[in-house]
């Protein structure tokens, strides 16, 4: 069950999950928790679900079929959190995947401090593994703005999971390196990191595309720490074969599997009637 806003591009959101699940062999369900007025370029206007709509959207799935992970993103009201928490608390043995969306790639804001400390006081004693770059690791564990300056990711790490997450991944792609490191961070003690060829242009949905894979696999019974790396695997071969259909980022390609079929499909019927 993704529980996310809604990207009409298809870049991210609820929308970008859909795919990535179905791709991977899963089945989603979708609980929509904000819509966007939106393009591959940028963010005009959102409008946040009311809490009970989300909770009921959410309560009647539940109550038909049987649900093997949830993932959450974009929430954008405390009363969201709130209702997450509570369906994550109902069902303890259902790992949680949070990837919290805090703002848009182009910089619109989505979440403020009140919900920032909701997420940090209700949400994240709940969640099996928090997602999230480097930017929301600080803003998410800073007790203060001026903290977020000096922050190392190692910090802001621990305290993360000081305030109850199992596990915290954190993606470097906005970090100034000339890898993106990725960096597993448990409970134990242990950080495993995962060094990707830093690629060139702008994505739109590569957070959304590894938690929701994560999500995905980890349904199908995955250990977390294999699901973790099997997900940015996949998320690395969408971005080595995204698109761009607009006239703003690049999209990530979620059935690039497929696509590739069908082009050495089309490359021998193209040389059997060249040989004839």
């Amino acid at each position: 069950m993704t529980l996310t806003g809604s990207d009409p591009t298809g870049g991210a959101g609820i929308q970008a999950d859909i795919l990535t699940l179905a791709s991977l062999g899963c089945h989603p369900v979708s609980v929509i928790t904000a819509v966007t007025v939106q393009d591959t370029a940028g963010i005009s206007d959102f409008m946040v679900m009311e809490a009970d709509l989300v909770n009921d959207q959410a309560r009647y799935l539940l109550e038909d079929m049987p649900v093997m992970a949830f993932k959450a993103g974009l929430l954008g009201s405390v009363e969201n959190v709130a209702i997450v928490a509570q369906l994550a608390g109902d069902y303890p043995e259902v790992p949680l995947i949070l990837d919290p969306v805090l703002t848009s790639g182009s910089g619109d804001e989505f979440a403020d401090e009140d919900l920032i400390h909701a997420m940090r006081d209700i949400l994240l004693p709940q969640v099996t593994l928090l997602t999230l770059n480097s930017i929301e690791a600080r803003r998410l564990a800073a007790n203060d703005p001026d903290d977020e300056d000096t922050l190392t990711l190692d910090g802001a790490a621990q305290r993360l999971l000081a305030l109850g997450c199992e596990a915290v991944l954190i993606n470097g792609t906005h970090e100034n390196l000339r890898e993106v490191v990725n960096i597993l961070y448990t409970q134990d003690g242990t950080a495993r990191s995962n060094h990707w060829e830093r690629l060139p242009g702008s994505y739109h949905g590569a957070g959304s595309t590894l938690s929701s894979a994560i999500a995905g696999l980890m349904a199908t019974g995955m250990p977390l720490e294999e699901a973790v790396s099997d997900a940015q695997e996949f998320t690395y071969q969408t971005l080595l074969n995204a698109y761009r259909p607009g006239m703003g980022q690049h999209i990530p390609d979620r059935l690039f599997w497929a696509r590739e079929g069908a082009d050495d499909d089309e490359a021998g019927e193209g040389g059997d009637e060249r040989e004839n």
